[in-house]
Formats: structure tokens, sequence, C-alpha cells
């Protein structure tokens, strides 16, 4: 029968779950990491350019555009260094087109892994709790089949089978976590690009 072979699946199916629960926890906790410290250094080099920009706007001084392009070592850096090119080349024209181009280039490797943190942060309760579903069938299903099979017996699977739900929890929280400080820092990065832009739009119908 269909349910005789759902519990012969659910006699190892529930450490299976662990095992990929604990499999996806290494990944993420990987992934989590490296985002740490690339966004992190991103992130200091867009503070000190947005410093930068608001000294320009304070001084008045439009022609620090040109000494911002030459930090190409910073996502602002190159997309002005583009951008001074373009407005040499074709004027204003286009310009924002340019710098739009720009985002959406740099935006997938801002947001490299995130959308699998994410993912792993939405579904990893939901694995926990099938591996708690198998461990309680599995409890239950031995407790029929055993004549000597007690409470105590019963309580200790269940027990176990509640570790599912809580690798689940501990897996997919550190993810959502992760996710949602990550892309406040990404929009973040954006918005200095985004002020970037505008800075050398000014400075192109100056020189216009």
């Amino acid at each position: 029968m269909l349910s005789e072979r759902i519990f012969a699946v659910a006699h190892f199916a529930d450490q299976v779950v662990l095992w990929i629960l604990i499999l996806l926890s290494i990944v993420s906790i990987g992934m989590i990491l490296e985002r740490f410290f690339v966004l992190r250094r991103i992130s200091a080099d867009s503070q000190k350019i947005r410093g930068r920009v608001r000294t320009a706007l304070q001084t008045h001084s439009l022609d620090d555009v040109e000494g911002l392009s030459r930090d190409v070592e910073t996502i602002e850096g190159r997309a002005l260094s583009f951008a001074l090119k373009h407005v040499k080349e074709n004027g204003s024209k286009g310009l924002e087109e340019v710098f739009n181009t720009i985002s959406l280039i740099e935006r997938p490797e801002l947001e490299r892994y995130l959308s699998f943190l994410a993912t792993v942060g939405s579904n990893a309760p939901y694995i926990g709790l099938l591996g708690t579903v198998l461990g309680i069938m599995k409890a239950f299903n031995d407790l029929a089949q055993s004549t000597e099979a007690g409470q105590q017996t019963v309580m200790a699977g269940i027990s176990l089978a509640l570790v599912a739900t809580a690798a689940g929890l501990f897996v997919a929280i550190p993810a959502v976590v992760s996710y949602n400080y990550y892309q406040r820092q990404v929009k973040s990065i954006l918005q200095s690009l985004d002020s970037v832009k505008e800075l050398c739009l000014a400075y192109a119908k100056r020189k216009g």
C-alpha cells in the first residue's frame, strides 16, 4: 500500500532532511560571510564618495567630478569615468541613460547570492517542518508495531522529530536577517550612484 511505502520512507527521510538543512546552513553561512566582506568594502567606498559629493555641492565646485572619476576602484568612480568620456564625445545627451545602464550592470554583482539567501530563509522552516512530520510518523509507527513501547518511547521520538523544526528555523533566521541587511546596503550603494549621476548631469550642463 502507498501508506506503508510512505512510512518506510519516513524511517530514514527525517535524517535526510536534517542533513539537507546542515548543508544549506553551511552554504548560506559561506555566502553571508562573502557578501559581508564585499559589501562592507563597497559601502565604505560609497560613503567616502558621498562625502566628496557633499563637499562639492557645498563649495559649488562641480569640477571635483573629474577628480572623482579618477577613483576607478569605486563603482561611482568607474561610472563617472564612462560618463565624462560620453560627455566629451556626445555632450549631455544620453548621459542619464549611461548611468542607468551602469546601475543595471552593477546591481546583479551587488545582489549576488541574495536570491539564494531569500529562498533559504523562506523555505528552510518548511523543510524542517517536513522533517518533524516524518519523524512523528516514524515515532507513532514504531509505537504501533512494538508491544513494549510506552509513553517514554513515543515522547523521545517526538522530541527528536522536533529537532528538524528547530534546525529549519536556525537556518532560516540568519538567512532572512542577512538578506534584509544586505538589501539595504545595496540600496544605499545605488543611491550613492544616483547622487553622482545628478552631480554629473549638473557638470555636463555647466560645460555645455
